[in-house]
């Protein structure tokens, strides 16, 4: 098996884990553009890039899944189901206005604050919505200190936060999508709880020491490297210490962490009817929590492709299995290597692209992928070798000994026709009307041209124009099963018949919502 990652280096961390499993690492040199199994990339894909994706190959983000990831968008869709389902559901994200568009709708709420309570003072977070890791993040009390030269998102600042000897801290929850349509959700029982590195103070609102909590502020304090009180040196604890932290306190952490997933599907209940159908595609989200002195949680934001470096020792313990675990849920078979091998590559010297074979993965002849999905009450799989302690590099390595271009030097192209040959083709095939998938067709008189000759050698492919590979074509028709359970993640949707039932479809999202409201 083949990973790539970004269009350059990746994290050191993220390549590691993939060579610890005995994958190889894509090299531009040495392999054809489409010969790798699964891309990481930290950025957004092009369209191009899920056109052209096989049914063996995995993409790290769906397609137009920014309605929670941006701070503007996020802000936007939450006033939109607060609308729809009632701000007492949708009552943890703080109020959020998008600047410059809200401004005038700003001053006025604050003017009412004001009339309501002229001796009470909010403060105010503003944030750039473009930015990540707490740049260009600043509090305010008064509108005179609001400035801006950006797009940015100003929330009522969370100002009674739950410390731990006096020190704030958020939460970083890991959740899995590996699927929309119909909805899968994943979410790590391990995390980061990430501390202010100075004591939390509401009348030094320009100490951002004290009041942002994000790892790449904080190792820059002074404090970083202090023994702090109780939270002790560096500014990280993993899930399991906070919860021990909260049970020894008397405090009931199941109850917490029960409403913090609660919050996890109601946001991502958002981005539902607005990400398009697609497959082989799956998406790691990092949700940015804080929890309040009443243990009420709240959603400060979530992160399109969080932070995989490893900064110290907290990083490595929660990150590494986290990956590991992911990558087993995406379940890559021997199956996946075989199909990506058994594709003869041959590359047009007009355009140097790649033209697959014609053949269906649809196809009857085709051995089907392993099934994934059977169907509520879901079934705890067995756990695979790999989580057995110790046993990461007890895989046979799955490196290639030759290039697709060796293992097929039979195959044969007839010469190219001439450009009036191409234009009756096009003509031809636009007459026929064909449905959709229309070759996989069994009872379809020309569906064996589409089969996998078990003898590549044996035939000679027909010529035709380029055109972009629809992916939808190359995703198997059997909807995947997924475990309850997989290392440390567990499924948290669906979680039992009515949810399972009114996700297969369209997303009934009132129904699931009362559902969840039982919890």
């Amino acid at each position: 098996l083949i990973f790539r990652l970004n269009d350059g280096p990746g994290p050191e961390l993220l390549r590691h884990v993939f060579l610890e499993r005995g994958w190889q690492e894509f090299d531009e040199d040495e392999h054809d553009e489409q010969d790798w199994n699964l891309w990481w990339r930290s950025s957004r894909f092009r369209n191009s890039d899920y056109e052209q994706l096989q049914g063996w190959q995995r993409l790290n983000h769906h397609p137009k899944c920014t309605a929670i990831t941006k701070k503007d968008a996020l802000a936007r869709n939450m006033k939109r189901m607060k609308a729809v389902h009632g701000a007492g559901i949708y009552n943890f994200s703080p109020m959020a206005f998008n600047l410059p568009n809200d401004y005038t709708k700003f001053v006025g709420h604050c003017s009412k604050l004001k009339e309501k309570d002229p001796y009470r003072q909010f403060t105010w977070i503003c944030k750039p919505a473009d930015l990540s890791r707490g740049r260009g993040i600043f509090l305010f009390k008064d509108l005179s200190e609001l400035q801006y030269d950006c797009n940015a998102v100003v929330q009522q600042y969370i100002s009674n936060p739950l410390l731990i000897s006096g020190y704030k801290f958020d939460l970083r929850i890991y959740v899995l999508v590996p699927s929309f349509h119909p909805l899968v959700v994943y979410i790590y029982d391990e995390g980061l709880a990430r501390f202010g590195t100075e004591k939390f103070d509401l009348g030094d609102i320009g100490n951002m020491f004290a009041h942002l909590t994000n790892t790449s502020i904080n190792k820059h304090s002074p404090n970083y490297i202090v023994d702090k009180e109780r939270v002790g040196p560096g500014c990280k604890w993993t899930l399991a210490q906070l919860r021990s932290y909260l049970r020894q306190i008397n405090v009931d952490d199941r109850l917490i962490f029960s409403r913090i997933v609660n919050v996890v599907l109601l946001t991502l209940f958002t981005q539902v009817d607005l990400a398009p159908k697609s497959y082989n595609c799956f998406e790691l989200y990092g949700f940015d929590i804080m929890v309040d002195e009443n243990f009420k949680p709240w959603l400060l934001e979530v992160n399109f492709s969080p932070s995989l470096t490893s900064d110290c020792q907290v990083d490595l313990i929660v990150k590494k299995p986290m990956l590991h675990d992911l990558i087993d849920i995406l379940q890559f078979t021997e199956q996946d290597k075989q199909l990506s091998d058994n594709q003869p590559a041959h590359l047009t010297r007009s355009t140097g692209r790649t033209i697959p074979p014609r053949y269906n993965i649809f196809d009857k002849n085709v051995p089907p992928r392993k099934k994934l999905y059977a169907g509520y009450p879901l079934k705890v799989a067995s756990a695979p070798d790999r989580l057995k302690k110790d046993h990461y590099g007890s895989k046979s390595s799955s490196i290639r000994s030759e290039s697709p271009a060796d293992s097929t030097p039979g195959l044969t192209r007839r010469k190219l026709p001439s450009e009036s040959n191409i234009h009756d083709v096009e003509k031809r095939r636009r007459k026929k009307k064909k449905p959709p998938h229309w070759s996989a067709n069994p009872l379809n008189k020309r569906s064996s041209l589409n089969q996998i000759s078990p003898n590549p050698q044996s035939y000679t492919k027909p010529w035709e124009r380029p055109r972009p590979r629809v992916r939808h074509s190359g995703h198997p028709r059997a909807p995947p099963v997924y475990s309850s359970r997989v290392g440390d993640f567990f499924l948290a949707f669906p979680f039992n018949d009515v949810t399972k039932k009114y996700s297969e479809g369209k997303l009934d999202v009132k129904v699931v919502i009362q559902e969840c409201q039982k919890l």
